[in-house]
């Protein structure tokens, strides 16, 4: 049996969730009681006790007026009245339920009865013919319905509250312990460090201790990563210096493409150092103004003499970004487009849940197949990019891909509508 039409109607949170599990059994034990109790117990009391008001007023209007004594045993008051007093139809308030079972028993065993008149929970009057007299009988509401019955309800609703507030006052505190280790898991998604120490029950102790050296482990892989590459720099760019110097000796003719080659040699290990460095990673997390900063990076590629602009710019405000990793994640895009295309129009959206900084281009594009495979460090799609249009090494995708997971994003490669080339989204939710 599939629940899955369910699950819209479920709260998100865990918070919400333990509440439900909290609340709902409650609730349905209550109604449970009452249906039972009230439907089973105040029904056959109710219905007992009005029959044995209909017996006494049967006796009653029996006996003859000289026996006062019997009457007066039978705690009933019976007058005479005139048709006129009658009411039109039984009188019930819409809430007195019991008043229902009343009004049915009595008409059962009390012949030549007109009327049940209940107008409040002190007296019951019951009009009835014998032969050609109207009798109206009147007595206390107590001798048909048991006294107090919402007072059941009143304590399980509240004794039913009460307890189920105690439950989730502690539950809560045992959720905190998880609700934290999330936060601190989102955090270090998003490339923060937040402070955070095991605690709550030995299961989420556990998680939370699995995840401390989780992450000790992968910020040590990071910093040895760091220190590796740091150190090849340095050794490779001796043995390079070296190249120059031994190639300005040579013939022109004879220099210039060995120069080629060894610049070449020099932008693969800078751009592969940068790629591997992990910057987006180190950074500080600011307070950033994303229309600006998409901004300056146009009006820098247009002073370049670059067809930039800026297409759309919709929303306000400032969002924590790591200002310079992401200026090179767009000028990334930007010169990946304008390497491709004629034309690039970048567009900035930020509402209260998410920021898209949207580049689009008129080049070849990507294929929908190699979109996944053109975002791997070092891939170049010779069919639809072709090399002789700029030099590169295949990282300015991967490169902008790994600081927008840096920041707990994604990048998206699609098809631009307006453009036919490439439309690359970088979108970071907040």
């Amino acid at each position: 049996m599939s629940f899955k039409w369910l699950k819209q109607y479920m709260p998100r949170s865990l918070y919400g969730r333990a509440a439900l599990i909290l609340v709902l059994p409650v609730v349905t034990l209550q109604l449970v009681v009452s249906v039972i109790f009230i439907q089973r117990h105040f029904d056959d009391v109710t219905q007992q006790m009005s029959r044995e008001l209909a017996r006494a007023t049967n006796l009653a209007l029996s006996l003859s007026n000289s026996q006062v004594d019997a009457l007066k045993q039978l705690d009933l008051e019976i007058t005479v009245v005139d048709e006129s007093v009658v009411p039109a139809e039984d009188i019930r308030r819409w809430y007195d339920f019991t008043g229902v079972v009343v009004i049915r028993e009595l008409n059962r065993k009390i012949p030549g009865l007109q009327r049940v008149a209940l107008p409040d929970d002190g007296v019951v009057e019951l009009y009835i013919r014998r032969d050609d007299t109207l009798f109206l009988v009147e007595t206390s509401r107590g001798r048909v319905s048991a006294t107090n019955p919402h007072q059941l309800l009143v304590n399980m609703v509240f004794f039913g509250v009460l307890m189920t507030l105690i439950a989730f006052l502690y539950l809560r505190n045992q959720l905190r312990p998880i609700t934290r280790l999330a936060t601190a898991a989102e955090a270090f998604g998003r490339g923060r460090h937040e402070v955070y120490s095991p605690s709550g029950a030995v299961e989420v102790r556990a998680a939370g201790s699995a995840f401390v050296d989780m992450r000790a482990r992968i910020e040590r892989h990071i910093e040895q990563r760091t220190m590796m590459l740091s150190g090849v720099s340095h050794d490779l760019r001796t043995p390079i210096t070296r190249l120059r110097l031994g190639l300005s000796l040579l013939e022109e003719e004879d220099r210039a493409p060995l120069e080629q080659d060894v610049e070449e040699m020099q932008l693969l290990i800078d751009s592969f150092l940068d790629f591997a460095r992990g910057d987006a990673q180190d950074a500080e997390t600011e307070l950033v103004d994303p229309f600006m900063l998409v901004t300056d990076i146009v009006q820098d590629a247009q002073r370049t003499g670059q067809d930039v602009e800026i297409a759309e710019l919709e929303g306000d405000g400032e969002v924590r970004l790591r200002p310079r990793p992401m200026r090179r994640a767009v000028e990334n895009l930007v010169g990946n487009a304008r390497r491709y295309g004629s034309i690039c129009r970048v567009s900035v959206f930020l509402s209260a849940k998410a920021l898209r900084i949207r580049v689009e281009d008129d080049g070849p594009g990507i294929p929908a197949e190699e979109r996944e495979r053109a975002m791997r460090p070092f891939v170049r799609l010779d069919p639809a990019r072709n090399q002789d249009r700029g030099s590169g090494v295949g990282l300015g995708l991967a490169i902008a891909a790994d600081i927008a997971r840096a920041h707990g994003g994604v990048l998206r490669l699609g098809e631009s509508a307006e453009l036919g080339g490439l439309r690359a989204d970088i979108v970071i939710g907040l």
